[in-house]
């Protein structure tokens, strides 16, 4: 066989983009170590470490048998649902193969080459892919108390600037801005910008946040034509390999948007799963209460380590641990695996996903371990 090593045509733009670097799979882990799958720990991809209803599993059985067919291209059941769950209308609703890729739509149907986006530093990564892989120019906004600075944010918006990207709460760095602040940054763009700046506000860990913190960002749709909702089912909904999310967004957007979508782009599985797990208020309520039990398990071994974390109102927290590749290592030899963020800016810094007691319990005797070697 013969390999052809001649340069291929790529826009430069596209070959300088560094790839999305995942979590570790459990199975890659346990190859490369020699460890038992079932004794690995993964923390790392902000998984729900309650896996997947049981709703959801018995509603994709009921439609197993018809997956020889394609599935609805519309999400006609889905957006049903969403739509009694946040009173909007079905045409103001975008269906995507997760979050991440209604992030993608955004940035292929209204970015390119001569426009920018305005994003935070140590925000989500796919801001700063999506922007990349359209020729459009970055302006990263340097972090605030490891969260976003609106006010130096709304500053940075200039006359190319076509879309801003704000991650509540933010991942990897866990952080919250609370309604007032982001309703207000929404009337200052809007009134300075009008609808040629689209503000993409992406809440996937918006279930986890204490019930006195939640407001109804959708109903903001209503009164801001420039602005997108992403919502995601991998977090707390349990739905992580189903791939499923949505956008919220007045009909001129949702228009846009569905004119670069590609067809089918939610199977039919994750359509079923979808409408199940939301109406599954009991696993919801089941989910957070998982969550905010285990921060506290997480933060209160970190106090007593001494080690400097970030207040996280998401299903993860951010730690500072010093030379955090060499304790990445360590751990991953014990069969417990976290997530560097050293690509994003932050190489002291290990993000750990929230699980089970005993999963946590497991990362905590590890890393105990290691510190005192």
């Amino acid at each position: 066989m013969t390999t052809d090593n001649k340069t291929y045509d790529a826009p430069a733009h596209v070959t300088a983009i560094a790839p999305y670097q995942a979590g570790k799979p459990i199975e890659e882990l346990a190859r490369e170590f020699g460890l038992d799958p079932a004794r690995i720990v993964k923390l790392a991809s902000n998984e729900n470490p309650l896996g997947i209803p049981e709703s959801a599993r018995q509603a994709m059985l009921k439609v197993a048998g018809g997956l020889g067919r394609y599935p609805d291209p519309n999400g006609f059941d889905l957006k049903s649902a969403l739509s009694q769950r946040y009173n909007l209308p079905l045409e103001w609703l975008t269906l995507g193969n997760g979050s991440n890729d209604i992030l993608e739509l955004v940035a292929l149907a209204l970015l390119d080459e001569g426009t920018s986006a305005v994003y935070a530093q140590h925000s989500f990564a796919v801001y700063r892919l999506a922007t990349q892989a359209r020729g459009a120019r970055h302006i990263m906004v340097p972090a605030r108390d490891y969260g976003h600075d609106l006010d130096a944010m709304l500053a940075a918006i200039e006359s190319d600037t076509r879309v801003v990207f704000i991650a509540n709460p933010n991942n990897p760095t866990g952080t919250f801005q609370p309604a007032a602040r982001i309703e207000a940054f929404l009337e200052q763009v809007q009134a300075r910008h009008g609808n040629h700046v689209v503000v993409v506000l992406d809440e996937a860990y918006n279930e986890y946040l204490d019930p006195e913190l939640r407001f109804d960002s959708t109903m903001w749709v209503k009164r801001f034509p420039n602005l997108v909702v992403s919502r995601t089912f991998s977090k707390a909904y349990g739905l992580a390999g189903l791939r499923v999310g949505f956008a919220a967004a007045q009909p001129g957007l949702t228009d846009i948007l569905n004119r670069v979508r590609q067809p089918f782009n939610v199977n039919s599985l994750a359509q079923a799963a979808a409408i199940a797990a939301l109406a599954d208020m009991d696993f919801q309520a089941r989910s957070y209460q998982v969550n905010r039990e285990g921060k506290a398990q997480l933060c209160k071994a970190f106090d007593a380590l001494g080690l400097k974390y970030v207040p996280s109102y998401g299903n993860f927290v951010l730690v500072r641990v010093g030379d955090a590749a060499r304790i990445n290592l360590e751990l991953l030899k014990r069969g417990v695996i976290v997530r560097p963020v050293t690509g994003d800016g932050l190489p002291e810094f290990l993000r750990v996903s929230i699980g089970l007691p005993e999963e946590n319990e497991t990362f905590i005797a590890a890393l105990k371990q290691i510190l005192q070697s």
